[in-house]
């Protein structure tokens, strides 16, 4: 397969992932925004963090703009200045479809370009302003949709491999992002000195809220149902963050990701094919899958948590550049498009 129909399948995967993660975290907050006792600068600053625009968003709208939830939706959703909205992800990814055409089945074709041209339509902006839960779950089923259409209406030979290559690889990033922040900011929260709870009022008042926000940040990976069964309700810090960086079964833990990312890589650039391109990010996806591994049966430490993370993106941007070089054709770092921002 020539390299430019390689690189629109990985960035038609990436642009979808990307999509339904940034739908699932805004509908999510919504609600938190609504049921937890936290500012809106608390619930919304996140979002615009995790999606890695927070200095645009600044620039654009000013320090205290995350203080407005309506206005962090609508960039979010409908910014045509932001890279990383709905709209624009969305636009992307059927630009990326309509290229190779000839590759992706009839059924994800038409599931991509109808969430392009409703994405971009009078009724979504209707159902963005009556009905705000509707128009992300309908974001998120058409994507959804779309992703299932693939694995189920598409051959599994190389185009595939390399759609849930960028699929999987766009979400351990966005795993990783969502819990390094969210994991920060509920190891932060300020707990009530002994004076101002002498009978323990406002430290159980804190408990619930903070259990509120572990829940919320599970269901911000759609991991909310999975956790509870493996973990009988049972909602602190340690279990929380363990399910989402090493459980090996659920699909958006990073372990998981990482093991299915390099198995997916293994299908495209066999590991004993010392001939072919791609040696590199191969080695450096078989080495984080490894370390992912390894530290799943380490003792478990809450400080440890944000360079484990930050350890995870930093090599998931690297891999990506990586396969960028050696299998889509990009130029080297200085001279040609990067694997991480299209």
């Amino acid at each position: 397969m020539i390299s430019r129909v390689a690189d629109h399948c990985f960035w038609l995967g990436r642009y979808l992932e990307r999509t339904e993660n940034v739908a699932r975290i805004l509908a999510v907050t919504q609600n938190l925004a609504l049921d937890a006792e936290l500012s809106p600068t608390q619930c919304w600053l996140p979002v615009v963090i995790v999606a890695g625009q927070k200095a645009h968003f600044v620039e654009t709208h000013g320090e205290d703009a995350a203080a407005d939830g309506e206005l962090v939706q609508r960039y979010m959703s409908l910014d045509e200045d932001n890279a990383t909205s709905l709209r624009r992800s969305s636009s992307a990814a059927r630009w990326n479809a309509r290229s190779i055409r000839e590759v992706v089945s009839l059924e994800v074709w038409e599931t991509v370009n109808e969430l392009h041209l409703w994405v971009n339509s009078e009724a979504a902006q209707e159902e963005f302003r009556s009905s705000r839960y509707a128009f992300y779950r309908r974001v998120r089923s058409l994507t959804q949709l779309c992703l299932g259409l693939a694995r189920s209406t598409m051959l599994h030979d190389t185009p595939l491999d390399f759609i849930w290559l960028g699929v999987l690889l766009e979400r351990v990033g966005q795993t990783a992002r969502t819990l390094d922040v969210h994991h920060h900011a509920l190891t932060n929260l300020p707990r009530p000195s002994a004076d101002e709870a002498p009978q323990g009022g406002l430290e159980r008042r804190h408990r619930v809220v903070e259990t509120a926000l572990w829940l919320s940040l599970l269901r911000a990976c759609s991991g909310f149902e999975p956790f509870m069964k493996l973990n009988q309700g049972h909602v602190t810090e340690q279990a929380v963050a363990q399910f989402l960086l090493y459980e090996p079964r659920f699909p958006r833990s990073i372990r998981h990701c990482v093991h299915a990312a390099f198995a997916r890589l293994c299908e495209i650039r066999p590991p004993d094919s010392a001939t072919l391109p791609g040696g590199e990010s191969l080695t450096r996806l078989h080495l984080l899958h490894q370390w992912v591994s390894d530290r799943a049966t380490e003792p478990f430490e809450p400080l440890a948590v944000h360079a484990a993370l930050t350890h995870v993106v930093d090599e998931t941007a690297t891999i990506c550049d990586g396969i960028g070089r050696e299998l889509l054709g990009y130029g080297p770092p200085d001279g040609g498009p990067s694997a991480t921002s299209q």
